[in-house]
């Protein structure tokens, strides 16, 4: 609007309204985000530092419309909740921000069960978790009778049955306790006793490479509780079995009971003293005996902060299943405490490729959360799917199975041939219903009618897509699963030279004092040594 010459003080007042309400119809949005990001700088998620901090955990646990995240993410400044209509600014790139690549999600959900995640999702209410702000009170932290200061670590050992007489099975705990506020996660390994990729990955956690100062799991970097348990299971890790020495499933005995039967007691002990307390919980697992797995996430879809876990964990295939009764992902689920259950490997066996997806997912978690520095890793595509089935053999005798678990299988291809060195000349193939995915298959040759062969997920919609991210052999490529595992990486050795002696009496006395030394170092590394109440 131009303004004349000579033109009276009411005509160029109205005038200066004309344009400044066009200029506000424009571009008053972006001025409202601006202004609110501003303002928000006092409860600000992100930070400019990497040094972890306790206030944004509750965004990936807690927010679960895309939206929201996006609209928390753009411009300058990163506000908790967004107080303005941000559709107006979809799309919008800020100069020198890096944009970041949207996740394709392949959804193979029956329509009725989607809906159902759809409206679960929908209907919850983001809360805020006023413990775990910065500047909440924080001070050293009680765990069976132990005292852990802030920004240390310890191990403790916890008893799977309280008795006077006989075997408490004590298990190793290791916690550790931020410098900072923030939420409390376990990690789990070998709930079942024969599965040992959550040990193999628990224990590469808390090798010194990522305890040490300085690194990834230093906790005086970190925000919040990690409490990491290699081996839950004891007895049955001792005596290589699944199960407890009264012959049942752990995982199928949660909460317990004090008065029960062994596993059940046992069970009641771990969630009184380590799960209920929990923030979110990650069980590792493996296939049973017979089997292997490739990995994957079981999870319940409809529970969402489950559901925002298993994103964070940045898994390619996540499975939707309700959890079985007794299970601690119920469990935990039935009081509102998220919990994913991490599948990859087999029974008695150690593929690093699974320990390392593990590894890697844990770390994602905890990145995610804001508890440890650095930005998660991201999967090329998320497979969200249910509705898996088994194959099953038709006949028995000896089983031939073709392919792995993750290969991507056309209609029709054979997965397997069943033979008799009985009836020389005769066989029976088993082949792909459908275009799919096998999730897991059979390791044990020896099959009767009706025993599963492999575990296949159809592929009704998104074939193609998978069959994009597959490797020379046909199988899934899990972006966590490439390279070298990190725990394997060269370190910078500081060598040391040793004159020669020819005494052996010298080289006695080096070595006491340099056992003397480092006695002496340990007690002079845990200044609350002092102070722990006895047991």
């Amino acid at each position: 609007m131009a303004i004349q010459q000579g033109a009276d003080d009411a005509t160029v007042d109205h005038a200066r309204e004309g344009v400044m309400m066009r200029f506000w119809a424009e571009h008053g949005h972006q001025i409202l985000a601006l202004a609110v990001g501003i303002d928000a700088q006092t409860m600000r998620v992100g930070r400019a530092t990497p040094v972890a901090d306790g206030t944004g955990s509750i965004g990936a646990l807690h927010t679960f419309r895309r939206s929201h995240a996006e609209a928390c993410m753009r411009g300058p400044f990163r506000c908790a909740h967004p107080t303005i209509d941000e559709r107006p600014l979809q799309g919008a790139n800020v100069a020198g921000q890096k944009k970041r690549r949207v996740i394709k999600t392949a959804h193979e959900i029956p329509r009725r069960r989607k809906r159902a995640i759809e409206e679960a999702l929908a209907a919850h209410e983001p809360t805020n978790n006023p413990d775990w702000d910065r500047g909440a009170e924080w001070g050293p932290l009680r765990f069976m009778r132990k005292r852990i200061a802030p920004g240390t670590f310890r191990t403790v050992h916890v008893p799977l049955l309280n008795v006077s007489m006989g075997d408490q099975w004590p298990i190793p705990v290791t916690v550790f306790h931020g410098s900072r506020p923030g939420p409390t996660i376990n990690i789990l390994g070998a709930v079942h006793g024969d599965e040992l990729t959550g040990p193999s990955a628990c224990t590469h956690l808390l090798s010194t490479k990522f305890t040490e100062p300085g690194g990834v799991l230093d906790p005086a970097t970190m925000a919040g509780t990690v409490r990491i348990i290699p081996v839950v299971n004891l007895p049955g890790f001792r005596s290589k079995s699944r199960y407890l020495p009264d012959g049942r499933d752990l995982n199928r005995s949660f909460p317990g009971s004090a008065t029960s039967n062994t596993t059940r007691r046992v069970a009641h002990q771990l969630w009184t003293t380590l799960m209920e307390d929990a923030d979110a919980i990650i069980d590792f697992h493996t296939a049973a005996k017979g089997r292997s797995n490739m990995p994957q996430l079981r999870v319940n879809l409809a529970h969402p902060a489950s559901y925002m876990l298993a994103k964070a964990f940045g898994a390619e295939v996540v499975l939707d299943s309700e959890p079985p009764r007794g299970s601690l992902r119920r469990a935990a689920n039935e009081e509102g405490i998220p919990c994913i259950t991490y599948e990859g490997g087999a029974a008695d066996t150690l593929q690093q490729s699974a320990v390392k997806v593990a590894f890697e997912g844990a770390l994602n978690v905890l990145r995610s959360l804001k508890m440890i520095p650095g930005r998660p890793a991201r999967p090329a595509f998320r497979l969200l799917a249910s509705g898996s089935r088994w194959l099953r053999a038709s006949e028995g005798g000896l089983l031939d199975v073709f392919v792995r678990e993750g290969t991507m299988m056309r209609e029709g291809e054979v997965v397997a041939t069943i033979s008799d060195p009985g009836s020389p000349g005769m066989s029976v193939d088993i082949v792909a219903p459908v275009d799919g995915l096998m999730i897991s298959i059979a390791t044990n040759p020896f099959v009767t009618a009706g025993m599963p062969v492999g575990h296949f997920l159809p592929l009704n919609k998104h074939s193609a897509l998978v069959g994009r991210h597959v490797d020379g052999e046909g199988r899934l490529e899990m972006a966590a699963a490439k390279g070298d595992p990190i725990w394997r990486e060269e370190q910078d050795v500081e060598e040391v030279t040793v004159e020669e002696s020819s005494s052996e009496e010298a080289e006695w006395v080096a070595a006491v004092f340099d056992l003397e030394q480092e006695a002496k170092d340990e007690a002079d590394g845990d200044p609350l040594a002092d102070q722990e109440v006895d047991a």
